[in-house]
């Protein structure tokens, strides 16, 4: 009864959607998803605003992560929100991916509730957070907690057609802290063993909700940004790439390396979508990929829409800053008057989004 679609089912469900190009949605104001989404803190004013910046130059989907720990800390105030985010985003054209859970969290720190700590000056994503968070992945202890989360989220939302699918982890297994690294945390080979189970058990979990979109959790690993063809070898990538019922990767990488990776993943006769690119620093460039996304049917969900207190625009640590590619942005492509970053970006979204 709770089994993965069969590839006929997929594409007959994707034949059914635009060709989707898209971002990935924190608001300017918001220095991550908890703050975000609690109710101190969730800021509908600047939520309409960027949303209706993204309509008017031709965006039609948008990607997000939910926060376990508000929905431990006040379910019913969640569930009340997502709904406001979703009719915002409704009225503004846009079908959301929602993403439950989530290993890429820079700052190094458990998620709290409350008041967040502000960016650290110069540094990327400086307090990214987790969903449930590290503790929690690698005690399995506190797993039924998440397995009532993820039941209670896509039940709710099981049947609603403003959410076009699921995202059930990002990036599992993710120990990389750019600012934990900083404070002489280690890397923790445990993580990635928990998150491989913890992922198996989402699917689970989730299809017992029985949604009616589709689940997906995307391959991230890419060894070597120059290597695409070693791409989602690793155990993780197999397992999300067998287990999702359309097929789904992260790859900022050049417009070669895109096409290696495209070609590799047809092979699943399933859609595809790219749920996170765009990094100007390393050659992914929206003028060159977003054409080719568009030529090969692959939805597209680039990082960041307007610059703001993630400080995405700045480049990853390990990127070093020269005075070639200091004004260069990274990730984001509005400014935070809802100006195009580039006016040429802009336009190629509203040209292929109308095709």
């Amino acid at each position: 009864m709770y089994q993965q679609w069969r590839p006929e089912r997929a594409r007959a469900w994707h034949a059914r959607q635009v060709w989707g190009c898209g971002f990935n949605y924190l608001p300017r104001t918001a220095v991550n998803w908890l703050e975000m989404w609690q109710e101190e803190t969730f800021d509908h004013t600047t939520i309409q605003q960027e949303l209706r910046w993204a309509q008017a130059y031709g965006y039609n989907v948008l990607r997000t992560n939910l926060p376990f720990t508000v929905w431990e800390h006040d379910r019913d105030g969640l569930i009340n929100r997502i709904e406001h985010f979703l009719s915002i985003a409704h009225r503004c054209g846009l079908k959301v991916m929602l993403t439950l859970l989530d290993d890429c969290a820079f700052s190094g720190d458990e998620p709290f509730i409350g008041q967040q700590k502000p960016p650290i000056p110069g540094v990327h994503n400086s307090q990214g957070a987790g969903s449930p968070g590290r503790a929690k992945v690698l005690d399995p202890t506190c797993w039924p907690q998440i397995e009532a989360y993820v039941k209670d989220i896509i039940g709710h939302f099981h049947s609603d057609p403003r959410i076009q699918m699921w995202d059930l982890y990002n990036e599992p297994g993710n120990s990389g802290v750019f600012v934990g690294e900083a404070k002489g945390m280690a890397f923790d080979a445990r993580l990635e063993f928990y998150a491989l189970s913890l992922m198996a058990q989402a699917f689970e979990w989730a299809r017992q909700a029985s949604p009616s979109q589709p689940l997906t959790v995307a391959a991230w690993h890419i060894p070597d940004r120059s290597q695409c063809e070693h791409a989602f070898i690793h155990p993780i990538d197999i397992a999300a790439l067998h287990l999702s019922d359309v097929i789904s990767y992260h790859a900022y990488v050049d417009r070669h390396g895109q096409q290696l990776i495209a070609s590799s993943l047809a092979a699943f006769d399933r859609p595809v979508f790219c749920t996170e690119w765009l990094a100007r620093h390393v050659g992914c460039v929206m003028e060159e990929q977003l054409p080719l996304f568009h030529a090969q049917n692959i939805s597209c969900y680039h990082w960041g829409l307007a610059q703001g207190k993630t400080q995405t625009w700045l480049p990853w640590p390990d990127i070093p800053q020269t005075e070639e590619n200091t004004e260069l942005w990274f990730h984001d492509v509005l400014t935070p008057q809802g100006k195009p970053y580039r006016k040429e970006e802009m336009a190629l979204v509203q040209k292929l989004s109308k095709r």
